[in-house]
């Protein structure tokens, strides 16, 4: 199997398969193929043995069903675009070691990839959305890549030395990284500082991955162009109709 990750701001994964290669990604994620790839899509996959494996799957952020590429007659090339600007990160995950990523960080992996919920917490479920905040456990052994959004800045965190992240900024990292999510400390600071009611604590020893644009921010960013405001110009009300259909795809599939 042969990779290559081309570009920066919307970044392209392209994997040349061969006759024992097997790639596994959520249905639709795909950007383009050769014709010597095949596809199957199954809920059994990415560790689900049964249907409450997949449920659970699902309910970390994936998907109920997952798709497996193939190249039977021994070549193929399938390619995996970025779904906002940002990075394409390789991860070797090797037997009994995982990685908690952000819910929709998984972009695909090799066989012998295992998703489930690795944190879940409904405390602040309407700042986060219905289903609270979720991390998605990344087990193998395999060979995974992990979508983050805008810049990416890592830390190599110390036995006992803390980080305190926004949510939204936690990308990726290491299971031995401890991970806490507390209120924000301070009565004026959480009602009226104007980062939420919540902080994230990471607590070494292990590798972060933190990530500088957040689908929340982006979409506020995005917010005066889509209110129709009075006073915009032709081309500003064109740049928010071409900035709302690109949302309401991402949020209408879950993405």
């Amino acid at each position: 199997m042969k990779t290559k990750i081309t570009g920066t701001t919307m970044p392209v994964l392209e994997i040349g398969l061969e006759a024992n290669d097997r790639i596994v990604a959520e249905p639709g994620e795909f950007s383009w193929m050769t014709d010597g790839v095949q596809m199957r899509t199954t809920a059994f996959a990415a560790g689900a043995k049964g249907i409450w494996g997949a449920l659970g799957r699902a309910f970390s952020g994936g998907g109920l069903f997952m798709t497996e590429y193939t190249a039977p007659a021994g070549r193929g090339l399938i390619a995996f675009a970025a779904r906002l600007p940002g990075s394409i990160v390789q991860v070797e995950v090797p037997a009994g070691h995982d990685y908690l990523i952000h819910r929709h960080g998984f972009l695909c992996a090799t066989e012998g990839v295992s998703l489930s919920t690795g944190f879940q917490r409904s405390l602040g479920a309407g700042i986060f959305g219905g289903g609270g905040f979720v991390l998605q456990k990344l087990s193998g052994p395999c060979t995974a890549w992990v979508e983050l959004g805008g810049e990416v800045v890592t830390y190599d965190l110390q036995p006992g030395e803390s980080l305190q992240v926004h949510p939204g900024h936690v990308g990726m990292f290491q299971s031995s990284v401890s991970f806490d999510l507390t209120f924000m400390r301070g009565f004026t600071n959480a009602i009226f500082g104007g980062d939420g009611l919540f902080i994230a604590r990471l607590t070494g020893p292990g590798k972060v991955w933190l990530q500088t644009l957040t689908v929340p921010n982006l979409a506020h960013a995005l917010s005066p162009y889509l209110r129709g405001e009075t006073g915009q110009s032709v081309q500003s009300g064109a740049v928010g109709g071409i900035a709302g259909a690109v949302l309401r795809d991402m949020f209408g599939n879950n993405r």
